[in-house]
């Protein structure tokens, strides 16, 4: 497969025009055509060239012109001119050929890139070419306020590509920081449907963490061009989630989160609150956050290389070394606290909020929440302008008023949102 490198660092992929250049063997695409034609009955060559993401001269034509030699399928009549019209169904011999195939490994869908032409790619996409400037730093993080340092600090972690730790107490930011990173980063990158690892075929393209772009381009078809991936994993993440999932059922693979998220963002919030103890998580991780490499297992006990080139960040509301030692911590080398913001800051955000929300800002209004409400009773947090705005708009709506920060709006949000002994 032939490999280019634009300025904007993005691979193009050329259309395989031979099996060799796929990194596929006949018989593999045989085994994909057969399966998919017994889960999905008749269809027509162009069908199956759009299922499995292959071209038809040279790939394709190569696997049915086998399967009729074979007498596994047969041409049933076309629909259209040319062979690609031509409808393809499964004869009795077919049919029981594609069971044993899907007795073995019950993946149907588009073909899968070998595990070499994926290693390729991820690094060449990886977020290690990328700069980041102050300028896109402060672009990406809009509405949300941190002091020059911070910024700063964040800018040099990014840059450096290897793993952050961000502490704090909750409500300042961590995760919304950490959410806005892809954004900073920004840019697409080609996620395959599937790869292949020896026989083994393990599913890589998710839809609910990999977002196609509206237009594709005319490359090879088994990658699809999608924003960066952000997969962000709380108190429920385990250490079963960072391996391998084989389906039992279906005979089949399903890629970990880390994997997912190669050339992207692993926001891991919450951090130390997972079921699984925070030490048992960074000994998982000791290797691939120092090599960029993860060891997977698959269920025949064979282990396989896959790139570690996600970017994982780590939030907590805790302090890191009540956490892990400090042997753990040099692992995560970028390790950036964010503290309650200023006042200055918490009007700033108020502010911003205001704007945001449609609530005109009052600085006499202000002054209330903060005499009121915090002076001498609670810290600052950098979520309450937003939360509070929000709760004021509903109780102005439920009393017919427009939302103005006048001391019973701000009375009612206060009294809903904070618990007073």
């Amino acid at each position: 497969m032939a490999i280019q490198i634009e300025t904007s660092s993005l691979p193009v992929l050329a259309q395989p025009t031979s099996l060799e250049e796929a990194g596929l063997d006949l018989q593999l695409v045989l085994e994909l055509a057969l399966k998919f034609l017994y889960a999905h009955g008749t269809q027509t060559a162009r069908e199956l060239v759009e299922a499995l993401c292959l071209p038809f001269a040279g790939l394709l034509e190569r696997a049915l012109s086998q399967a009729k030699r074979e007498e596994l399928v047969e041409i049933t009549g076309s629909n259209g001119i040319g062979e690609l019209g031509y409808r393809y169904a499964l004869t009795s011999k077919g049919h029981q050929r594609a069971q044993e195939f899907l007795a073995r490994n019950g993946y149907i869908g588009p073909a899968p890139v070998p595990i070499e032409q994926y290693r390729q790619i991820v690094a060449a996409q990886s977020l290690r070419h990328l700069s980041v400037t102050p300028r896109m730093i402060k672009e990406a993080l809009g509405p949300l306020v941190f002091t020059e340092s911070v910024l700063d600090q964040i800018g040099q972690a990014l840059n450096s590509g290897q793993a952050i730790f961000l502490f704090g107490k909750p409500g300042n930011g961590k995760t919304a920081l950490a959410q806005r990173v892809v954004a900073m980063d920004g840019g697409a990158v080609f996620i395959p449907h599937a790869i292949l690892v020896d026989t083994q075929i393990i599913r890589v393209f998710d839809r609910h963490h990999h977002h196609p772009l509206p237009e594709q381009p005319t490359s090879d078809r088994r990658w699809m061009l999608c924003a960066r991936p952000l997969i962000q994993v709380g108190g429920e993440l385990t250490l079963e989630q960072l391996d391998l999932i084989y389906d039992e059922r279906n005979r089949l693979y399903e890629a970990p989160l880390q994997l997912r998220a190669n050339n992207g963002v692993l926001l891991i919030d919450d951090f130390g609150r997972q079921r699984v103890p925070p030490r048992a998580l960074l000994n998982r991780w000791i290797v691939p956050l120092e090599q960029r490499i993860d060891i997977l297992t698959l269920h025949t006990g064979k282990q396989v290389e896959v790139p570690f080139e996600g970017l994982v960040i780590f939030s907590t509301n805790l302090q890191p070394t009540d956490l892990v030692d400090e042997a753990f911590l040099r692992r995560i080398p970028n390790k950036i606290h964010l503290a309650n913001p200023t006042v200055q800051q918490f009007a700033e955000i108020f502010r911003r909020q205001c704007a945001e929300l449609g609530v005109p800002f009052d600085q006499r209004g202000l002054a209330y929440l903060l005499r009121t409400y915090y002076v001498g009773k609670r810290e600052l947090r950098a979520c309450h302008p937003r939360d509070l705005l929000r709760a004021l708009i509903g109780a102005a709506r439920y009393l017919g008023q427009e939302p103005r920060l006048t001391p019973d709006l701000i009375d009612r949000a206060c009294r809903s949102y904070f618990i007073d002994p």
